[in-house]
């Protein structure tokens, strides 16, 4: 199989599993009880005035009607108006995946710069007191939820020492500094437990790399064990790091939502939550679409990296075709 037909079939099965994903989470929230109208007008409203604004915003139009309309506006980049406030949703959602955008990056970047020095550190030295030490350490902290760290760390740097604020943002355009003061306590407490899981996979790979032949060899002929893993095992190991980063940068995106809550963020978490709040289908829609859509991006982002990383797995299927 040529490349451009693997990345065509690869093309193919993303838009497939869009359109699936679409028609899934439009239907599931079209079955969940309640009446956006009732809500707007209150409870003790005129069954008449709900009826007549049901009308108005469309809501009693047939379901294939409302779903041809809603991935209409999807496909064009037109996701439609609050029903609740009125307001466009696609700048709303644009500014918003910006904040939550910085949040996941930045913490994604830091986890990785921590899992990997710990991660081998705790293979060379599985042994070793300290090899169990730091993986006893990655253990305790894959249970801690995000939450959890992140009242930790308010405890800590807020309440008792006051070095950095424990809640509110301040955007990147107004003042870096204090974006910056404002973002360190919620990027780390997402980071933390990311690093603890991925220094794991660290760990079990370059485990598995240490008794790779390419290594011995690397060992034989003269190089240390340090630059020998470096040079010769990063590459072997980053299969199925990059597979594992791809799952986990898609857990960061679902852990976010509940950070932005603890430390009060305007990012995409917190405006679906008031949305599912105001039963503003529209919105909910809208926002788990996005975030349903960057983690299949993402999926078929890190299935080509994969491919390109390792060249068995061009071969293989090459083989596989001509058969």
């Amino acid at each position: 199989m040529t490349p451009l037909r693997r990345l065509a079939r690869s093309l193919a099965e993303l838009i497939l599993s869009l359109l699936v994903a679409s028609l899934i989470v439009y239907g599931l929230l079209n079955l969940l009880p309640g009446d956006v109208a009732q809500v707007m007008l209150g409870t003790n409203a005129d069954p008449t005035a709900a009826a007549k604004l049901r009308a108005e915003l469309g809501l009693n139009r047939p379901f294939p009607v409302r779903y041809a309309d809603w991935m209409g506006g999807l496909l064009t980049g037109n996701l439609g108006s609050s029903v609740v406030s009125g307001e466009p949703i696609a700048p709303e959602i644009a500014s918003r995946l910006a904040v939550t955008g910085w949040l996941v990056g930045l913490a994604m970047a830091l986890a990785v710069l921590a899992c990997l020095p710990a991660g081998i550190y705790a293979a060379v030295h599985r042994r070793r007191a300290r090899g169990f030490a730091v993986s006893a350490a990655s253990q305790i902290l894959m249970s801690l939820p995000a939450f959890l760290a992140g009242i930790l760390l308010i405890l800590v740097f807020s309440v008792t020492l006051g070095w950095l604020p424990a809640g509110s943002y301040v955007p990147l355009t107004q003042s870096p500094p204090d974006w910056l003061r404002h973002i360190v306590l919620p990027v780390c407490a997402l980071a933390l437990v990311q690093a603890a899981v991925l220094a794991r996979y660290v760990r079990s790979a370059f485990i598995d790399v240490l008794a790779d032949d390419h290594l011995r060899t690397a060992r034989a002929v003269g190089w240390r064990l340090w630059p020998a893993l470096l040079r010769h095992g990063l590459r072997n190991a980053s299969i199925s790091l990059v597979t594992v980063l791809g799952l986990q940068l898609s857990t960061l995106l679902v852990g976010a939502i509940v950070i932005e809550q603890v430390f009060v963020i305007p990012g995409l978490g917190s405006y679906l939550l008031d949305a599912v709040s105001m039963r503003d289908l529209v919105v909910v829609a809208d926002v788990v679409m996005v975030l349903v859509a960057m983690v299949l991006l993402i999926t078929f982002l890190v299935d080509l990296l994969v491919v390109l990383i390792d060249p068995r797995l061009r071969v293989t299927a090459d083989v596989q075709e001509e058969q």
